[in-house]
This record gives C-alpha cells, sequence and structure tokens, in this order.
C-alpha cells in the first residue's frame, strides 16, 4: 500500500469553548506532525488570540490560503475569515455559532474537493450554530445530508480502546424514540455497523450485541412488547449473515461488562448507548461517524463553557480522533487494495485456514 502523510482537517468548533485549546495543546506534540499534516479551519487572528490567552505562543502555524500550499512539517492553519471576531470565552453568543459553521463548511468543501483526506471536529454548540444553512440535530445529521443527501444515513458510532457503541436513533426527544425504532431500521443499522467493523476497524468477523429498548427486555411482555416484537425479530433476520446477538437488557449488559465479549453494541437511543459509554471512556472516547463516503471523527465531550479558557481542557480525546480518522483512512485504502487484488483475498482464507 503507498504511503502518504495524510490530511487532516479539523474545524475549530465554538470559539468560545474548549475546541481551540484542546486543539493547540495537541497540535504542540512534535510528533503530530510527523504522523499526518494538520489543517485547522480558523483565522490567524483567532488562533493567535488563543495562544496568548493560554500561554502557548511557541506553537507557530504555517498560514495558508490555498490548500494547495500546505506545510508538510509543521501546522497550517487555513483562514476561513479575515476579520476580527468578539471571542467571549465561556458564553454561548451568536459569533460562535455563526463562526463554528463557517469553519465546519469550509473544511467540507476542501473534503469534497480532495483537498485534505479526513475530517476531525471540534465541539459546536447545537443552538447557537442553527441558521438558514444549518438546520440540523448536529454534526452527524449534517455530514450525512451533505455527503449522502440524507440526514439519517449515517450510523454515530462512540470508540474507544475497549468499547464501540453504535445508535439505531440518534438526536430526537425522548418522546419519539419507541416510534422511530423499527425492525426494517435495526437490520438496517446492524448491516451497516457490521461492515464498518470490516472495512474501517478491520474486524473480519465482528461480533455484535443488541441491546434491548425496555427494562429487562420487555420481561416477555411485561414492560412493553418492542423487545418481542421488533427487536428479537431483526436479529432473527440477520442470524445467518452476521454474528449478532441479544438483546440485552442495558443495565446488567454494562454493570458486568459483557460489553467486553463483543467487537461493537447496538443501542437503540441516544442516552441508552452514550452514557454508560462516557462513564467508561469519557476521557479517551471518539465519536465516528460511520456509514458515509468520508471519514470524520469528534472528540466526544461538547463545548465545555464552564472550563474554558482556564487551561484545564484534557486534549486526550482530540488527539484520539485525530488518529482514528488517520487510521480509519489507511484501513479503507488497505481494504480497498484488497478487494481489488483477488489473489490477496485468496491467501488472506488460506492463513485463516492455517
Amino acid at each position: 500500500m503507498s504511503e502518504h502523510k495524510i490530511r487532516v482537517g479539523i474545524t475549530q468548533g465554538d470559539i468560545n469553548g474548549i475546541g481551540i485549546e484542546t486543539i493547540l495543546k495537541t497540535l504542540l506534540e512534535p510528533a503530530m506532525c510527523e504522523i499526518c499534516t494538520p489543517v485547522l479551519f480558523c483565522s490567524q487572528k483567532t488562533v493567535s488570540f488563543y495562544r496568548k490567552a493560554l500561554n502557548l505562543e511557541e506553537l507557530n502555524f504555517h498560514p495558508v490560503k490555498d490548500l494547495k500550499e500546505l506545510n508538510t512539517k509543521k501546522p497550517n492553519v487555513f483562514n476561513c475569515y479575515e476579520e476580527e471576531v468578539n471571542i467571549e470565552i465561556g458564553k454561548s453568543t451568536e459569533a460562535g455559532g455563526k463562526y463554528a459553521f463557517l469553519s465546519l463548511e469550509k473544511a467540507c468543501e476542501a473534503l469534497k474537493n480532495n483537498e485534505i483526506d479526513v475530517l476531525v471536529t471540534a465541539p459546536i454548540n447545537k443552538h447557537n450554530i442553527q441558521s438558514e444553512q444549518f438546520k440540523f440535530a448536529g454534526h452527524t445529521e449534517y455530514l450525512s445530508e451533505k455527503f449522502s443527501g440524507k440526514q439519517d444515513t449515517a450510523l454515530m458510532l462512540l470508540c474507544s480502546e475497549d468499547l464501540r457503541v453504535g445508535l439505531v436513533t440518534g438526536h430526537i426527544p425522548v418522546s419519539d424514540i419507541a416510534k422511530a425504532v423499527t425492525k426494517e431500521k435495526i437490520v438496517a443499522k446492524l448491516l451497516q455497523l457490521n461492515k464498518t467493523l470490516q472495512t474501517d476497524f478491520n474486524i473480519r468477523k465482528p461480533k455484535i450485541a443488541v441491546l434491548a429498548l425496555n427494562p429487562h427486555a420487555g420481561d416477555n411482555g411485561a414492560i412493553g412488547n418492542e423487545d418481542d416484537t421488533i427487536v428479537k425479530p431483526a436479529i432473527e433476520e440477520l442470524k445467518d449473515k452476521l454474528q449478532v446477538y441479544g438483546p440485552y437488557p442495558s443495565d446488567g449488559f454494562f454493570g458486568n461488562k459483557t460489553y467486553k465479549q463483543f467487537d461493537a453494541v447496538l443501542a437503540m437511543y441516544h442516552d441508552q448507548g452514550l452514557i454508560p459509554f462516557k462513564s467508561i471512556a469519557f476521557s479517551d472516547g471518539v465519536n465516528y461517524t460511520a456509514g458515509l463516503s468520508i471519514v470524520r471523527t469528534s472528540p466526544d465531550h461538547g463545548t465545555a463553557y464552564d472550563i474554558a479558557g482556564k487551561g484545564i481542557a484534557d486534549e486526550t480525546s482530540l488527539k484520539k480522533a485525530i488518529y482514528m480518522a488517520i487510521d480509519v483512512f489507511r484501513n479503507r485504502k488497505l481494504n480497498a487494495e484488497i478487494s481489488a487484488n483477488p489473489l490477496a483475498i485468496s491467501k488472506m482464507k488460506k492463513d485463516d485456514r492455517g
């Protein structure tokens, strides 16, 4: 497989949150520019403000207006805007949303034009970013429509070293969950998750657990019948095609660490999957948008206004997001090359048989 230094586009997120702080701390490490070419979609003025505010002035960026002129030996900042921005650290403002969207829009254009290879997004505020151009519940829905034409194409997949959690439903009200969980949607998400584990994570025969919708998996209909009439039939339909098991009541499943027996877990709704995930892997978890033609990752935390500007934000999750984006890009490339070479596939099967 041919190698090149992967161009990692990084959006600034909300300028008043911890996004830029975690980005600067991550790019302080010289090793980062050895494994990739970072490109921050921001402005020199905003970067300079935070370098000074956080006493990180030893970090130097290469400013670019043309993405064909990237410096492969130091971090790059692509100037999305030239004007002075009123930065109010720790506050939700109209400017915070406006410039978060501008950064995201420019990065997506670069991704579509093959001027960067992967996208890593810093946290946005889902309220102040809303506008005529951005009417989405979050990054996942925006990117799904941007790169597939539909908001529900992508699969939100939270990843850490020991745990991967995908979601059947994402950013929807709790009152809408039961009617949004259908057999067809569960089947589609399981097929999507299985393919992602194979092509993006190089797990050839993934083992997937499915969580129940109701407490105690419905207790044979005593606490709702959706698990018997929707979830179980979806699992049964795929039994001969995938290694898929369940439905498991989520409390005991995470409480007794059953998740460690699986390559991934499919949760029915947002908090069912994200609360245990963040309890287990908050500091180094990564949000991966699976099921799209592009590679996008993000730290698994939000804007954290309460600690913004104090120099105490942990950059580990952002750093892991960059590493994962690079790994997925390489895995996809490797799988594409293997798929184009039947002899390589034949050899892999022979090796599996011993």
